[in-house]
């Protein structure tokens, strides 16, 4: 009796192991790749103000919207399509005396310009200026590509071709072999997109163009990635 016991009991414990098997050991490698490349800018971006100040407030709004369409007038004479340029602020605002009287208004209102011929940007600030005359304000200028895709998908494909490489020199190191990827996830480094590049507010500027260096925008990608080893 004692002997069966022993018997079932070693049964009963094949038959449990059988049913939970110890569960197979997953070796796996996460690594960070890393892409970056570099392209030249094709588009200036440009903040532009007219700035008027004047003794009341119809004089003031008044000055500062006919310079404001001079200007328009001019872009659109340049070529600049209409939804290049957009509205970004209107302002108006007493100004006041040291008794805390009121001694006049000063009305400004600022514009986005998109200039997409980058060689010609330097002669279009101008004609701004010479049209804005003391009113006219370039309060800052940026670049950009206007179709970065080409070298997203570049940097992109860089970050994974590190990423895998990496897990491939950690598996070598290992004494395994790489196995395939098991999931990838990606973080921008950022868009080719700059900066802004200020100007000084309010400075007198020349009328003759504008010297400018667009230099070289950078599109950068980190990817995380799981390999299987084996």
């Amino acid at each position: 009796m004692t002997c069966a016991a022993v018997l079932l009991a070693a049964a009963g414990v094949s038959g449990c192991d059988a049913q939970s098997p110890a569960p197979a050991s997953h070796r796996q490698v996460t690594v960070v790749g890393s892409g970056e490349v570099r392209g030249m800018p094709d588009t200036l971006t440009a903040d532009v103000g007219i700035e008027v100040t004047a003794p009341d407030v119809t004089a003031a709004m008044n000055q500062a919207g006919q310079r404001q369409r001079a200007v328009l007038d001019a872009l659109t004479a340049r070529g600049i399509d209409a939804k290049d340029v957009s509205t970004t602020s209107v302002s108006l605002q007493p100004q006041y005396g040291d008794n805390s009287a009121i001694t006049g208004y000063r009305a400004s209102n600022s514009i986005k310009v998109t200039m997409r011929e980058i060689d010609v940007a330097p002669a279009t600030l101008a004609i701004i200026v010479n049209v804005g005359g003391n009113a006219a304000r370039i309060n800052g200028i940026s670049y950009s590509i206007d179709d970065d895709s080409a070298l997203v998908s570049d940097a992109r494909a860089r970050a994974f071709t590190d990423a895998e490489n990496r897990a491939r020199q950690y598996a070598e190191l290992a004494g395994l072999s790489l196995g395939t990827v098991i999931s990838i996830s990606e973080t921008s480094g950022g868009g080719a997109t700059p900066a802004p590049v200020p100007m000084e507010r309010g400075a007198p500027m020349a009328a003759a163009d504008v010297p400018l260096a667009p230099g070289e925008q950078t599109v950068s990608f980190s990817v995380t990635g799981v390999w299987e080893l084996h």
